[in-house]
């Protein structure tokens, strides 16, 4: 059709035949291991009075318990090892019919006079395009499955067709093995079935054979002469049936009686609407090439669908065997580029210097907390990743853009500073809460060294060493931190590397790329303390009430802003 329906899904059987009691015929998908106990369940709900069983292998002994069931209980059983039924212009159960291109070829969208039952499902589908093209088409299909013990037999069906008044001619399609055909033989000699009715049964080609044969179905095995499709078929033909000599003239008997009927008057040609056009399932049509659509996402970074991903082009086999660094994959993956080896290296002591700065700061604190408070890996990891910012950890972009954008614009270290006192700024990448220039961050003397020893340029750095210097003056603290070193540092890197147009610099800059270091690595420090926590399995945090300045008055409302107690 043309739009998606919801269909109701129940974890029992019962509350879907409590939930909908005019549902009276059950699809049974299980495979043969549960196909017998889920069905006899079925059975035993009142509702329920047909049960279609598309399993195939169920045992025997099991298909002959289902039956007696069945009997004893007035249902009917379609299978097992059935593909299903059809109802022309009315539904299809279970894979009869198959998709809707086949349906719409062989015209089921619409009842035509023809009753059918078969035994094998692959050949229903068939007879059902010939019966589209030689007669009105279907009216009613079933393929009862090639089992040598059937829930339902073919007789069951004809005897059905005989008292529908829309079906004017039926159409048996049996197999060697078994001898239910011979129910119909005499049905038609004692005037039972008196509709037209066309059969054939497969096999004959068995006689050729010097010994038994067992055949594709389970049932499709002759044990015998009186099993055998050539006398199944002399006795049908005998008893009245209309018997071609061979499957190939199968379907000119059809057409043949059909249009007796017509010319006797006792069915009349009618023309039916074409139906809607239904639309192509969107996964064919792409698949075929029909159609296309604009793309919801455009990746130019990575490509996972050969036989492994590939990282800007280089397969994750050629980044393992030539033993590349996660500073590699980062500049593949975020860069779109391969970075010189000390480029790479760079970012490796980034990562390593910043993974972690102890349990107190602003980031493990949070995870910490939610760690204690039972909050799985996932979330204790993100409440500390929310807390980077601007005061915490997000620093190093800022840093970058005013250090870039100060040396472009040509200012001084003191035009600098004092521009960014008057408007009320605080310099990114400039102070720290512990370290001062006599107890230096060890940190940022490791990543000066690195960057003095392989980097072509460092004015960047040597600039933000001059702001350093001014700020120092004003207190001891106003070092450069480890986000205004690697603000600095990086800067020089894609400078002196050569590898980045001045495009892409600034890109980098506005797209938050540099502060990803900082997030990267301190995730993996958050992880650190929340499996830490876990580990020690300590209990709820609750902070000291003594660590608070509780400032409220007699009446329970907050006396002055708690800015004017500094």
């Amino acid at each position: 059709g043309k739009k998606e329906i919801l269909i109701p899904v129940f974890s029992t059987i019962k509350d879907a035949t409590s939930n909908f009691k005019n549902a009276d015929v059950f699809i049974n998908f299980a495979s043969y291991r549960s196909a017998f106990e889920s069905s006899m369940e079925a059975m035993s709900f009142p509702t329920i009075r047909t049960v279609v069983i598309v399993a195939e292998g169920i045992p025997e002994i099991q298909s002959k318990k289902l039956i007696a069931y069945a009997r004893e209980h007035n249902k009917v059983i379609i299978g097992p090892a059935t593909v299903g039924a059809v109802q022309a212009g009315a539904f299809k159960i279970g894979y009869a019919g198959g998709p809707v291109e086949n349906v719409m070829r062989s015209k089921l969208y619409k009842p035509g006079s023809v009753g059918l039952v078969t035994k094998s499902g692959g050949l229903s589908n068939e007879m059902y395009n010939v019966l589209s093209t030689v007669t009105d088409g279907l009216y009613e299909g079933i393929a009862i499955g090639g089992d040598y013990f059937p829930g339902s037999t073919l007789v069951d069906h004809v005897l059905r067709f005989e008292k529908i008044p829309e079906v004017k001619i039926i159409v048996v399609l049996g197999e060697l093995g078994g001898i239910n055909e011979y129910d119909i033989e005499e049905a038609l000699r004692s005037k039972r079935v008196t509709k037209p009715l066309i059969a054939w049964v497969s096999g004959t080609c068995a006689k050729v054979f010097p010994t038994e044969v067992q055949f594709g179905h389970a049932g499709a095995k002759s044990g015998g002469i009186r099993e055998s499709a050539v006398a199944k078929n002399s006795a049908l033909a005998a008893a009245g049936a209309i018997v071609p000599n061979s499957f190939e003239e199968f379907s000119a008997k059809i057409s043949e009686t059909y249009n007796n009927l017509i010319t006797q008057g006792l069915l009349s040609q009618s023309e039916w609407p074409l139906p809607e056009k239904i639309p192509q399932d969107y996964k064919s049509a792409i698949k075929n090439g029909k159609i296309r659509r604009p793309t919801s996402f455009v990746s130019t970074i990575c490509d996972d669908r050969g036989d492994e991903p590939t990282y800007a082009g280089v397969s994750v086999t050629e980044l393992i065997r030539t033993e590349q660094s996660i500073g590699d994959v980062i500049g593949l993956l975020w860069f779109k580029r391969k970075l010189p080896e000390y480029a790479s290296r760079f970012i490796d002591i980034c990562i390593i210097l910043t993974a972690d700065h102890g349990p107190c700061v602003s980031g493990a604190h949070n995870t910490i907390v939610c760690a204690r408070a039972g909050k799985d890996l996932v979330s204790s990891v993100a409440s500390g990743l929310l807390t980077i910012g601007p005061r915490y950890g997000g620093a190093i972009d800022d840093a970058a853009r005013h250090f870039k954008s100060a040396i472009d614009e040509g200012l001084t270290p003191e035009n600098f500073v004092e521009g960014m006192k008057r408007k009320g700024l605080i310099i990114p990448g400039i102070g720290h809460r512990i370290k001062t220039v006599n107890n230096p961050d060890m940190r940022v003397v490791i990543l000066k060294e690195y960057a003095k020893e392989h980097f072509g340029s460092v004015r960047h750095l040597t600039y933000a060493l001059e702001v350093e210097k001014y700020t120092l003056q004003k207190s001891p603290n106003l070092i450069l931190n480890v986000d205004g070193a690697i603000a600095s540092l990086f800067l020089d890197l894609m400078e002196s590397s050569q590898v980045f147009s001045k495009f892409e610099v600034q890109q980098i800059l506005e797209t938050g790329g540099l502060n990803g270091l900082f997030i990267l690595a301190r995730t993996i420090g958050l992880i650190g303390h929340c499996l830490d926590q876990k580990r020690l399995q300590q209990p709820l945090y609750r902070h000291p009430w003594d660590d608070v300045l509780y400032h409220v008055d007699e009446n329970g409302t907050s006396g002055q802003d708690r800015k004017n107690y500094q």
